[in-house]
């Protein structure tokens, strides 16, 4: 059997690993060593004959990625500064649950995790592509992630979204080829609905997306809802403008069946007029799409900044009708954690706000701003109830 390119035996498929190890169920027991025990060399795979541990050894790497650093506690939001076997440098978050969104205590864990080291999109409100883009992460160095964070807390991670360094579908191969290890029974066995892909907009690739039949779910970061104001802030849109953009984001709730979430940095006097809002709004009614506001976050290098307060308050309102509403946003008294350096791991950055780590810890403390459409039976039961909130489950959570 033809086995991909590859060094690392955490990127391998079973039935790559049975085109190898045989009898058969030789893979099935390598698996359960990578995944189950989580052994870091081929000389623990202790039931497996000798000579096949030395074909492995000979034939694939087993590399690990090296923790240098962690902030934050176990009850909020803990940021992992990894250092791949080359010495360059990404970083994943660990966000658990809220109990301002779910009432009380969960042990839902959700992981952010990197594709690539840099990012070559240049975003404008993202430090991630300051350094440029210098390679894709394959997909053992994807997978190792979520490995180190669990074994780092002691933790089972129980959502994922593809939020990190990097723009996740343009390393598409490495990508699905890690998602497919990830969801794998054989794998970590997370589901496909738990993993959450977000991209800037690559219009090919979300086509592609939809043809996957893993229902994994799409958050599109638009930031803009006109051509105009989203070039200006989007490089992306260049190329794939917003009609393209929109028309895939349409072939993919099509083929998949689900809700798309739109991502929206609101970023003063840029895209936080009452003009971008009412156009946002179209767009979301035309998808069915939930959206989610997030209030941008000075990062050091560029220039943008935060709306006010009260600008935020009108825009969201005005977003709102006819038929979005803005859920609860209580703001809980937690040990905080200064935000990653928007995934830019250059340590004289690290630290620094990263609007997309801050949108997923807003998110997670119920602190954000999020609102997104209401089916026609939830806007009859609020106005049974009087009230003008309902809940909302984030694309990272379970369905």
């Amino acid at each position: 059997m033809h086995v991909a390119t590859v060094n690392d035996i955490k990127s391998l498929h079973l039935d790559e690993l049975r085109g190898i190890a045989e009898p058969s169920y030789r893979a099935d027991q390598i698996t359960h060593w990578l995944y189950q025990k989580r052994v870091n060399s081929f000389a623990e795979m202790t039931d497996l004959p000798q000579a096949l541990r030395m074909q492995l050894a000979d034939n694939f790497s087993f590399d690990n990625i090296d923790t240098l650093r962690v902030l934050g506690s176990k009850d909020t939001t803990q940021k992992f500064l990894f250092r791949l076997r080359d010495g360059n440098l990404i970083e994943s978050v660990l966000i658990p649950a809220s109990p301002a969104l779910y009432g009380s205590p969960s042990d839902r864990r959700t992981i952010c995790i990197s594709t690539q080291v840099g990012c070559a999109y240049g975003c404008k409100f993202c430090a991630s592509g300051l350094d440029g883009w210098k390679r894709n992460l394959r997909a053992d160095e994807i997978v190792n992630q979520i490995m180190m964070v669990e074994e780092a807390s002691d933790e089972r991670i129980d959502n994922i979204v593809f939020m990190g360094m990097g723009e996740p579908l343009a390393n598409y191969d490495n990508l699905i080829r890690a998602i497919q290890i990830i969801n794998a029974p054989w794998g970590i066995g997370i589901g496909a609905r738990h993993i959450t892909i977000s991209t800037s907009g690559l219009v090919p690739q979300i086509r592609q997306l939809a043809e996957q039949p893993l229902q994994i779910r799409l958050a599109v970061s638009l930031h803009g809802a006109s051509d105009d104001v989203r070039s200006r802030i989007m490089p992306i849109n260049r190329k794939y403008n917003l009609s393209a953009l929109l028309d895939a984001c349409r072939y993919f709730t099509s083929r998949k069946k689900q809700r798309i979430t739109f991502e929206f940095i609101l970023i003063a006097q840029v895209n936080d007029s009452d003009v971008q809002a009412r156009q946002l709004a179209k767009h979301a009614r035309a998808l069915e799409a939930k959206v989610n506001l997030i209030p941008y976050n000075k990062v050091e290098g560029l220039d943008w900044m935060q709306p006010s307060a009260e600008r935020q308050k009108n825009f969201s309102p005005c977003c709102a009708r006819p038929t979005c509403v803005q859920p609860f946003a209580e703001k809980k008294a937690m040990t905080s954690l200064r935000p990653a350096g928007n995934y830019a791991c250059n340590p004289t950055r690290y630290g620094h706000p990263c609007p997309r780590i801050e949108r997923l810890n807003r998110l997670r403390r119920a602190a954000s701003w999020r609102l997104f459409l209401a089916w026609p039976d939830s806007i009859t039961s609020r106005k049974a109830l009087g009230t003008n909130t309902i809940g909302s489950v984030s694309p990272a959570t379970r369905p």
